[in-house]
C-alpha cells in the first residue's frame, strides 16, 4: 500500500503541471486524497467489513466531493483532476494509468444485480462532465470527451464525443496528446458541415440553371416576335 501511495504522488507530478513538489500534492489534492481513502475503505470491503467501509468512503465524499463505492476497483496511476462531483460506482473496474476529470460519473442503468458499472481500460481519459453508464468495456487508449454520455461498449484506440456519445476512429492510433481533450472531433459539427456544404452546390446548380433558362429565354424572344 505504501509503494501504491508513492506511485499515485508521482502519477500527479507527471500529469498535473500546476504540481510544484510532493508536499503540496499531499496536503491540497482532493483527488489524491479521494484514491487514498479508497484504498483503505477497499482492503476493508474485500474483508466484508462492508460498514466500516462505506463509513469510510462516506467521510471521504464528505471532505473531497469525490464518492467511490468502496467496492470498486481502481488499477495503478489513476490520476483524479480537480474531481468534485465525480461518482464510481460499486462494480466498476478501472484499469491502470487512467485520467478522470471533474464532474466524471461511472455508473449503472437500472437496479440489476450484479456486474452492472463499467469497465474502464487502460490509457483511458475522461473528459470534464462525461458519464459512463452500464455493464460494458471501453477499451485501451480511449478519449472520453468531455459532457459525453456513454452507454455502450467503446473499442480501443477510440475517440467518443456527444449526447449519446460516438465513436470517432482515429486510424486506430491513440491521440497524440492524450491530456488534451479540448480537440476533440464532433460529428454532429462534421454532419452539419457536409450538409452545408450540400446546400451550397445544390445552389450553385440551381443558380445555373436559372441563368441558363434567362439565356434560352432570351434567344427565342426575336423568334416570337
Amino acid at each position: 500500500m505504501i509503494r501504491n501511495f508513492r506511485t499515485d504522488i508521482e502519477t500527479i507530478l507527471e500529469n498535473d503541471p500546476a504540481a510544484r513538489n510532493k508536499l503540496e500534492i499531499i496536503f491540497t489534492y482532493s483527488g489524491l486524497h479521494a484514491i487514498w481513502a479508497h484504498r483503505i475503505a477497499h482492503a476493508f470491503y474485500k474483508r466484508n467489513w462492508f460498514t466500516i467501509a462505506r463509513l469510510i468512503s462516506q467521510t471521504s465524499r464528505f471532505f473531497t466531493g469525490i464518492e467511490i463505492h468502496p467496492g470498486a476497483t481502481i488499477g495503478s496511476k489513476l490520476f483524479i483532476d480537480h474531481g468534485m462531483g465525480i461518482v464510481i460506482g460499486e462494480t466498476c473496474e478501472i484499469g491502470d494509468n487512467v485520467v478522470i476529470y471533474q464532474g466524471v460519473t461511472l455508473g449503472g442503468t437500472g437496479k440489476e444485480k450484479g456486474k452492472r458499472h463499467p469497465t474502464i481500460g487502460n490509457n483511458v481519459v475522461i473528459a470534464s462532465g462525461a458519464k459512463v453508464l452500464g455493464s460494458f468495456k471501453v477499451g485501451d487508449n480511449v478519449n472520453i470527451g468531455a459532457n459525453s454520455v456513454v452507454l455502450r461498449e467503446v473499442p480501443p484506440n477510440s475517440t467518443v464525443v456527444g449526447i449519446p456519445g460516438r465513436i470517432v476512429k482515429r486510424n486506430g492510433a491513440r491521440v497524440s496528446d492524450r491530456l488534451d481533450h479540448t480537440q476533440l472531433p464532433d460529428p454532429v459539427i462534421e454532419m452539419l458541415r457536409a450538409m452545408q456544404k450540400e446546400v451550397s452546390e445544390l445552389r450553385f446548380e440551381l443558380e445555373q440553371e436559372k441563368r441558363k433558362h434567362r439565356e434560352e429565354k432570351r434567344e427565342n424572344e426575336p423568334a416570337n416576335l
